[in-house]
């Protein structure tokens, strides 16, 4: 195998001469640039907990890459933090920057004709963007996640940043205190580290250890634990194994793998972003993949991780537990994964799983015979709201039935703010729409109000529906990715104030009670909004966005 394989066009011979001077001027000498040029793709950034502590992170990948035999070169990519912009306008960046991301990864890695890269990762999209740019350059590569923030206390209980948007509906309902709030605010997220749960980011962080693209235990080692750094370091000689052995992001990402990854989330109660974001990486990779084969998957696997927002644990505790490998040894146990596939230590799944070791009481992952749940908590409903599907999270906790009159909102923050001011009743089910890829643009998540509508007692008694994203944190009966979208003009731009509104878990429905010929009526009459955006990088991204049930990944009309 050729190591310097894409390196030598930019590095070697006469004609080479004026890129190796710009090479010396920032340091690099012969000996360096005579090597493979590893890409260090680093999504640090100043403004979240989540990417903060990557540099320090990428410096130990760059060091371990030179003890391998390669020569390290870092570069940096945007990031939008969710938690932060939750609610707000800017939260419509947050799914836009995952193209953004895999997009500058990809055009780097070709420019400048790296022969590996290692992905160094951390908030939510910053995950799947890593995994998208690989398989779209398929050359040797692999994901190392920042890791799990440490969970916060507030007055002897561990807390999340869950535990903060739900008691922002609490202190509005008069059930919890300014000075309250407040003290919970501070001491929440206590260090680095991204958000603490079984949410969108540490659920995608086990995506890629199941599904191969990191190395198993290495992303579940918490933030600021001391072994990081060393785990870390020898991603350098994994990824010039990776190299040695000529074995490529799309060797890796098969079928087989991706079903892996898929039980890994059902398996841990995980975030519904996971559906979106495996359709839009199978795409990149080229394999086949449909919104209903999570609902199969999700069927065949039990529920283990007693992990939030529906649990009792973080994803630090499950670490201690015996982490990734346990869960893997537990589900190839039941004969729920594909032993075989490759992962990216050259080594198969059914090896690193047999490696595992189960910490003596442990509560957090449940044994194969007494699973929380029999089934995953993933599931798609069909029906006349969402023809091409939708997409919701079952803990066991929910209602698995609901029938309600529609509050139909146009956007998150008039739901927001009907919401808060006690204009949502027991049995209501809110209808969040233009919210989808294309028409937010963006498809922002609805943690704020999902968490407000628990945060005031009404988790319990109210659905909610929408063509927008929730995060992991979010949890009660809610459905969303509702595809179509309303700005495409799916059956959900139809729906009118107090229409019925039913969700039947158990048969998979999603539906509003009116005939079809009156849904035909209301949509021949329905007139797409103006965008949001007509022109800058949101424009952009709703001309070329597809649906959510094709991944929302941007791809030439």
């Amino acid at each position: 195998m050729d190591l310097k394989h894409r390196s030598h066009g930019i590095t070697d011979g006469r004609d080479r001469a004026p890129a190796r001077a710009m090479f010396k001027a920032v340091g690099f000498t012969d000996s360096d640039l005579n090597k493979p040029l590893i890409g260090v793709a680093n999504t640090w950034i100043e403004t979240m907990p989540c990417n903060f502590h990557l540099r320090r992170l990428s410096a130990k990948v760059k060091e371990g890459i030179r003890a391998a035999g390669g020569t390290p070169m870092e570069f940096n990519t945007i990031a939008i933090s969710d938690g932060e912009t939750m609610g707000t306008e800017g939260m419509r960046a947050s799914l836009v920057s995952r193209e953004l991301i895999a997009d500058s990864i990809e055009l780097v890695c070709r420019g400048q004709m790296f022969d590996a890269v290692v992905c160094v990762v951390g908030c939510d999209k910053t995950i799947p963007a890593g995994a998208m740019a690989l398989a779209r350059l398929n050359i040797p590569g692999l994901v190392l996640y920042g890791g799990t923030i440490a969970p916060g206390n507030y007055r002897g209980k561990d807390v999340t940043i869950q535990d903060v948007f739900e008691a922002v509906g609490a202190n509005a309902a008069g059930k919890m205190t300014d000075a309250e709030l407040h003290e919970l605010e501070n001491v929440a997220c206590p260090a680095a580290g991204a958000c603490g749960g079984q949410y969108t980011a540490n659920t995608m962080s086990t995506v890629m250890e199941m599904i191969g693209l990191s190395p198993m235990g290495f992303n579940s080692v918490p933030a600021m634990d001391p072994k990081k750094d060393q785990i870390a370091y020898d991603c350098g000689e994994v990824v010039m194994n990776l190299l040695r052995q000529g074995i490529n992001p799309r060797d890796i990402l098969t079928r087989p793998a991706f079903e892996n990854a898929i039980a890994g989330v059902a398996a841990t109660g995980g975030s519904t972003n996971a559906v979106l974001h495996l359709l839009a990486i199978a795409r990149e990779a080229g394999v086949p993949l449909h919104i209903d084969d999570f609902q199969k998957v999700s069927e065949r696997t039990p529920l283990l991780a007693d992990l939030k927002p529906s649990g009792r644990f973080v994803a630090s505790d499950m670490h201690r537990a015996g982490g990734i490998r346990l869960l893997v040894q537990r589900l190839l146990e039941g004969k729920h994964l594909y032993q075989n596939a490759l992962t990216v230590t050259g080594k198969t799944l059914s090896t690193e799983g047999g490696s595992a070791v189960e910490t003596p009481g442990q509560e957090v992952i449940a044994l194969l015979e007494k699973p929380l749940k029999k089934t995953g908590g993933l599931v798609i409903l069909h029906g006349n709201l969402a023809p091409e599907g939708c997409v919701a999270k079952i803990s066991g906790h929910e209602r698995l039935s609901h029938r309600g009159p529609a509050r139909v909102f146009e956007s998150e923050e008039d739901a927001m703010t009907a919401v808060t001011e006690k204009r949502i009743k027991a049995g209501d089910v809110v209808v969040i729409r233009n919210e989808g890829p294309k028409g937010g643009p963006g498809m922002r998540e609805m943690l704020g109000v999902t968490a407000a509508i628990v945060g005031e007692g009404l988790g319990g008694s109210v659905a909610l529906l929408t063509d927008g994203r929730f995060s992991g944190a979010t949890r009660g009966l809610m459905a969303g990715h509702v595809s179509p979208e309303a700005a495409l003009g799916g059956p959900i731009a139809a729906v009118h104030e107090g229409d019925t509104i039913h969700f039947d878990v158990n048969q998979r429905v999603l539906e509003v009670e009116v005939s079809d010929t009156a849904l035909r009526q209301r949509l021949a009459q329905w007139k797409p909004p103006q965008p949001r955006y007509p022109t800058g990088v949101f424009g952009k991204y709703a001309a070329l966005v597809s649906s959510a049930s094709e991944g929302a990944i941007t791809k030439p009309k």
